[in-house]
């Protein structure tokens, strides 16, 4: 990894401004499961993501493995450039929103 633990820990934490239950709670709704780049599986890799994201706010930091600190860094990146494309007007009910939301953060928050 090219960061630290640490500091890959920072960043996450501010990027990721949803809690495990909401954004679990969200995982489960359709806007959730139609937006997304889908894989051969059917589910999108934001989705997917959600569902690790969920895990890794649920796990103690001293128990994290090098590759979930890698996903950490995907998400922060993700995140951060998909904030960069925000669509002008009201984003409550975007793809865009939603899309972000999989990866466990709300741009309302």
């Amino acid at each position: 990894m090219t960061d630290d633990r640490d500091t890959v820990a920072e960043r996450f934490g501010e990027a990721v401004n949803m809690t495990a239950g909401e954004l679990e709670d969200w995982l489960d709704t359709d806007e959730s499961r139609s937006v997304g780049q889908k894989d051969g599986g059917g589910e999108s890799t934001g989705h997917a993501s959600g569902r690790r994201i969920v895990g890794l706010l649920r796990t103690k930091r001293s128990e994290l493995s090098d590759e979930d600190y890698e996903h950490m860094g995907k998400v922060v990146g993700y995140i951060s450039r998909h904030l960069a494309q925000r669509p002008s007007g009201d984003v409550r009910d975007t793809r865009w929103r939603h899309s972000l939301m999989n990866w466990g953060h709300d741009p309302l928050k």
